[in-house]
């Protein structure tokens, strides 16, 4: 009998350790396995690129699946990684270079060299999530600082004739635009923080277009690359194709109105999942960071590994305090 109850004893003393180890394995699995926000850099927010769209699209649609099917295509072909990394377009070794170096069709990636697979989004075709615009008119252009560098901006627009379902080469491009060192608003480091400029576009483009931006650091050979999805068609600023982003009736015919050309019905809407808001409004908060935000499932392994650490936590301690009674 003193044999059985040394075994339970034992069997007792174990169960709580155990738990304990088990809570603390799963709370360091999980936290491995957490997207780590890079130092680097920052893409265009407005008119805004594919990776910060599709993250934002993402981030409304409240899993990890994009609700535009060209985000949703990019994610099941790259993961969501680039995703919660949306600003680390990039290439340590660009050092300025363009065509021959970055080759055609490789452009939104900023190539292959980058520590992030932006591949996906390269992919040739229409549906990406667009910033409708107005040919001749001004509009600000708002590129991430997450992190702050010297240098100038490039800002390249496609030829008249090239389409979307084109992969982008350096020939489809026209420099409209060089600017250095423009100011910055809002933090570094953060969803919200941009340089920003004012960009005339130009005279005479209509229909789909592609707004693409070189970030050349003048003080090292780090390049940035942006590639926003733009239509010349009487908008003004105005974001389609994602979740919570639409431009109603009213706006639509005026646009087209205005730029001459007739209004598209699919742009009014994507799939069903247009929200009753107008204008350029994005149902994630600006607030929403890649640094900040974790998935729901990741919350939920938190929690749990939290709990079952803190349970067997709190049984040992009762554990001792009546061993330390006993004793006295």
């Amino acid at each position: 009998m003193a044999k059985r109850n040394t075994v339970r004893r034992s069997t007792r003393l174990r169960a709580p350790r155990a738990l304990s180890f088990l809570g603390a394995g799963l709370l360091a699995l999980t936290l491995a396995g957490l997207p780590t926000p890079a130092s680097a850099h920052g893409v265009a927010m407005e008119p805004g690129s594919r990776s910060y769209l599709c993250y934002k699209d993402m981030i409304a649609s409240g899993n990890q699946m994009p609700s535009n099917p060209a985000c949703a295509a990019a994610v099941a072909q790259t993961g969501t990684t680039p995703l919660y990394n949306w600003f680390g377009v990039l290439d340590s070794n660009g050092g300025g270079r363009t065509k021959g170096y970055i080759p055609d069709g490789e452009l939104c990636s900023g190539g292959h060299n980058g520590p992030y697979n932006f591949s996906s989004y390269n992919a040739a075709r229409g549906d990406w999530p667009t910033t409708h615009l107005t040919a001749g008119s001004t509009t600000q252009v708002k590129y991430s600082n997450w992190a702050a560098h010297p240098g100038k901006f490039d800002v390249y627009i496609t030829k008249n004739g090239w389409t979307p379902d084109q992969p982008l080469a350096w020939d489809d491009l026209t420099l409209t635009q060089t600017v250095n060192n423009p100011p910055q608003a809002g933090g570094a480091g953060s969803d919200g923080g941009n340089y920003y400029w004012n960009l005339q576009l130009p005279q005479g483009r209509t229909g789909k277009h592609m707004l693409f931006i070189h970030w050349i650091r003048s003080d090292s050979q780090e390049n940035f690359y942006s590639c926003s999805d733009i239509v010349f068609d009487g908008g003004s600023g105005q974001v389609t194709g994602m979740k919570g982003s639409r431009m109603s009736a009213d706006e639509l015919a005026e646009a087209a109105e205005k730029a001459g050309t007739p209004a598209v019905p699919a742009h009014a809407e994507h799939a069903g999942h247009a929200a009753p808001v107008g204008g350029a409004a994005l149902v994630a908060s600006s607030d929403d960071s890649s640094a900040g935000y974790l998935p729901a499932a990741t919350a939920v392994s938190l929690t749990g590994a939290a709990l079952i650490f803190a349970a067997g936590a709190v049984t040992q301690s009762r554990r001792r305090r009546r061993q330390a009674g006993q004793n006295h």
